[in-house]
């Protein structure tokens, strides 16, 4: 399993409409790339650092589960200009991707 986290970082004079986010965004990725292996989705909003009264280095995290990287590739290329297109509707931040093999118990 891999999981592709979209990284917004806590940029100073930046948006970020979380409830948009949660609400229309994730779910318009959901509904689109459920087909092509999506499998879930979670979405982390950033309290603090780790040094006490820190700032969050991210503002939020956005993480895609699929069974391969494969499957994440097949569903940008069906759906991401629709996806990617809908970014400023809910921020102006210049998103990160990482893509990482899942291990563990």
């Amino acid at each position: 399993m891999v999981c592709v986290s979209v990284l917004y970082p806590n940029d100073s004079g930046k948006k970020f409409d979380h409830e948009y986010y949660a609400r229309t965004h994730m779910p318009l990725v959901m509904d689109r790339c459920k087909s092509l292996g999506l499998i879930r989705y979670e979405i982390d909003r950033g309290l603090s650092g780790g040094a006490l009264g820190s700032s969050a280095p991210f503002i939020s995290t956005g993480r895609l589960y699929f069974n391969s990287v494969e499957e994440f590739q097949k569903a940008m290329a069906a759906h991401g200009a629709e996806v990617l297109g809908d970014v400023p509707n809910y921020t102006d931040i210049q998103l990160q991707i990482q893509i990482s093999e899942m291990t563990g118990s």
